[in-house]
C-alpha cells in the first residue's frame, strides 16, 4: 500500500476506497501509466535485411587486375602469378598451370600454342607427348631447340575441360600473362601454332589457311613490333601428315631475316 494511503495511528482500521473515475475522464496528473505485462518469451527482433554481397568482378575487371599485376612482375614473379592464378574458372579443374619452358636469354623464337592438353596439365609443361616430339623435330630441322633458342608457351595457361576452345572471358583473364612473357623475353620472331592461338594474337577470325604463308606483325604494349608467322599445330599435323610440307614452308618463312 502506498505511503500516502496509510492511516494515522488513531484512525479506523478500515479505509474507504475512492470511486473509479468516470469513463472518458482525464487521468490524474499523478496517476502512473499502466505497463502491459507480456507472458512468454520476449518477441523476436524484426529481421534486418542482410547487406547485399559485393558484386563479383566482371571478366573485364579481372583482366585489368591480372594485367596490372603481371605488368609489374619480373619473370620469376610472373611464373608465381600464373601458378596461383584464380582469375577464371579453369583454375578449378587444373592439376598444374602451364607457364612455359625454354630459353630466357637471347630468345630467337617464341612458340605460342593454344592451351594445355591432358599430358601438359599433368606435367606442367607445354607440348609434351607426341605433339612435343614433333615440335622438337620441327625446331631441330631449322637448327633450334627449346632449351637454347626457343621459349614455348600457350595463350591459355590452364587446360579447358575436354580440350574445348577457351571462352572469351578465359582468354581475357589469361592473355596479359602471355603479353608480359613477350615483353620480358623480347623474341626475335613469334611462331604461332594453331587456329585459336593465331586468331587470338592477331585479333581476327580469319582461317589459318588464309593467315599462314606470310609474315604478320605483333605490336606490343611498349610499341615494339615483332614479326609473327602462323602455322599448323603439331597435333593437327599428326592427324593430317599431308600438311607437313606446308608446315615446313612456314618454318622456312620464319627463319628468314
Amino acid at each position: 500500500m502506498p505511503p500516502e494511503a496509510e492511516a494515522a495511528p488513531d484512525a479506523a482500521a478500515s479505509v474507504a476506497v475512492a470511486p473509479a473515475p468516470a469513463a472518458g475522464a482525464a487521468a490524474s496528473a499523478t496517476e502512473r501509466p499502466r505497463i502491459p505485462v507480456r507472458s512468454g518469451p520476449p518477441p523476436k527482433p524484426a529481421p534486418v535485411e542482410a547487406s547485399s554481397k559485393e558484386a563479383e568482378p566482371t571478366p573485364a575487371e579481372r583482366a585489368r587486375e591480372v594485367a596490372a599485376r603481371a605488368g609489374r612482375a619480373d619473370f620469376a614473379e610472373l611464373e608465381g602469378l600464373v601458378s596461383a592464378c584464380t582469375a577464371c574458372g579453369l583454375c578449378e579443374g587444373r592439376k598444374h598451370a602451364v607457364f612455359g619452358t625454354g630459353a630466357q636469354q637471347q630468345v630467337r623464337w617464341l612458340v605460342v600454342g593454344e592451351a594445355p592438353g591432358e599430358q601438359e596439365d599433368r606435367q606442367g609443361l607445354p607440348f609434351v607427348g607426341r605433339s612435343g616430339q614433333l615440335l622438337d623435330a620441327m625446331l631441330a630441322s631449322v637448327g633450334m631447340s627449346r632449351e637454347q633458342d626457343v621459349f614455348i608457351a600457350n595463350v591459355i595457361k590452364c587446360r579447358p575441360p575436354g580440350n574445348r576452345n577457351p571462352k572469351p572471358e578465359e582468354v581475357a583473364a589469361c592473355s596479359p600473362y602471355l603479353m608480359r612473357q613477350i615483353a620480358l623475353l623480347k623474341p626475335e620472331r613469334i611462331l604461332v601454332l594453331g587456329r585459336f592461338a593465331a586468331q587470338t594474337l592477331l585479333g581476327t577470325e580469319a582461317t589459318i589457311g588464309s593467315l599462314r604463308g606470310r609474315v604478320h606483325t605483333l605490336k606490343t604494349d611498349e610499341g615494339v613490333e615483332i614479326p609473327l608467322v602462323v602455322s599448323y599445330h603439331p597435333a593437327y599435323l599428326l592427324r593430317s601428315p599431308v600438311e607437313k610440307a606446308r608446315a615446313w614452308q612456314d618454318l622456312q618463312l620464319a627463319v628468314q631475316p
